[in-house]
């Protein structure tokens, strides 16, 4: 196949969640580099954060009326044979207007539709699932999607064995190679090189408790002479912004330089999403994971311990950090071994090129009709 003359059309959905979008636009980067001249175009659901950060990325969005069955009988479960109707309804008309070669689905609840009615017309599939635990989107699609691309091993229970690629997460490529980086870190965060680095991230929103957990330890952390980066979250920014006051803490809403942050760092706490379980492995330092129990099908905590399964980090349940985050931590602080072998057997897991790899599956699906 000739790359350079070689134009096509590809649908990439899936949202939701930055979980769900970071990796859509991840493979539409790398396939505009293989296929220069090829167009693209992204369905995502309305009024998720998708309509707003596709765009910004420089690709064509549009949106579905769809969102996910609620637990709980709400008047939202009422509307949802509604939005599902209507959403399968403009999926039909997308896919008749623009004539895709390839449809991909990152997950969220307009790749469902999307794919849906993608498959019923022939044309190929490929799903990427995030997760250690699919949710019941992809579940569904896999059946007649065509190929299907995981980051852990083990999803044979789910998904058709024979379609399975085990590729990974698309990461962003400046945490690669982090550990020359060290020293800019610490300068960028004006860190003391002689003092252990913990850096806790929350998300970009942030997440509840784990910030009252760090509130909570601030003074166990004083007494261990640790230093902190804790990103914290826009939605409590305000809330926590007064802790960098004191000495040793450094409190922010987000972190512009994630590549630094790491780098510096000794010690992670983190949540359990499954691109930050991809970064981490990338990175490669020794990780507690506090994963949410507030998810779809509770897949943090299943993301979380197929890691840790491979005593490659520490999990501690939300509902265990007032007993075991002290011990957990402190086996961490005293045991530069625990560290190193944390560390080293997180890197393992790394898959490195997983953009790459999903989009020469991605290829595959291009010969289909040719």
């Amino acid at each position: 196949m000739n790359n350079s003359q070689s134009t096509y059309k590809f649908i990439l959905s899936g949202g939701g969640t930055g979980g769900h979008i970071y990796p859509a636009i991840a493979i539409a980067n790398e396939l505009k580099l293989r296929f220069p001249g090829s167009k693209f175009l992204f369905v995502g659901a309305k009024d998720r954060m998708e309509m707003e950060k596709v765009p910004q990325a420089g690709f064509k969005i549009e949106g579905l009326w769809i969102s996910g069955i609620q637990r709980k009988l709400t008047l939202k479960n009422l509307m949802f044979p509604f939005k599902l109707m209507s959403s399968l309804f403009k999926s039909r008309r997308i896919i008749n207007t623009y004539k895709p070669n390839v449809v991909i689905g990152t997950g969220g609840f307009a790749s469902g539709p999307l794919l849906q009615v993608a498959n019923s017309k022939g044309i190929p599939t490929l799903i990427q699932e995030q997760n250690s635990y699919p949710g019941i989107t992809n579940k569904l699609l896999s059946k007649k999607a065509n190929s299907i691309c995981v980051a852990y091993e083990g999803l044979e229970r789910f998904f058709p064995k024979e379609k399975i690629v085990l590729t990974g997460n698309p990461i962003r490529k400046d945490l690669i190679e982090i550990e020359n980086k060290k020293i800019a870190g610490l300068s960028e965060f004006n860190l003391d090189k002689n003092k252990l680095t913990l850096l806790v991230l929350g998300g970009s929103l942030g997440a509840r408790r784990v910030n009252q957990l760090i509130e909570s330890k601030l003074e166990f952390f004083k007494t261990h002479d640790i230093q902190l980066i804790w990103q914290c979250g826009k939605l409590y920014q305000e809330e926590y912004s007064k802790y960098n006051a004191n000495d040793n803490v450094q409190v922010h809403a987000f972190l512009n330089t994630m590549d630094l942050a790491y780098a510096a760092s000794d010690i992670i706490i983190s949540r359990a999403g499954a691109s930050s379980v991809s970064e981490l492995c990338v990175v490669g330092k020794p990780v507690i994971f506090i994963p949410s129990p507030n998810v779809a099908e509770d897949h943090q905590t299943k993301n979380a311990q197929a890691i840790t399964d491979k005593n490659a980090a520490i999990l501690v349940k939300e509902s265990q950090l007032d007993s075991d985050f002290n011990t957990a931590f402190e086996k961490l602080l005293k045991s530069e071994e625990s560290r190193n072998i944390l560390g080293k057997n997180i890197k393992e897991l790394a898959l490195i090129n997983a953009t790459k790899d999903i989009a020469d599956e991605v290829e595959k699906l291009l010969r289909i009709n040719e």
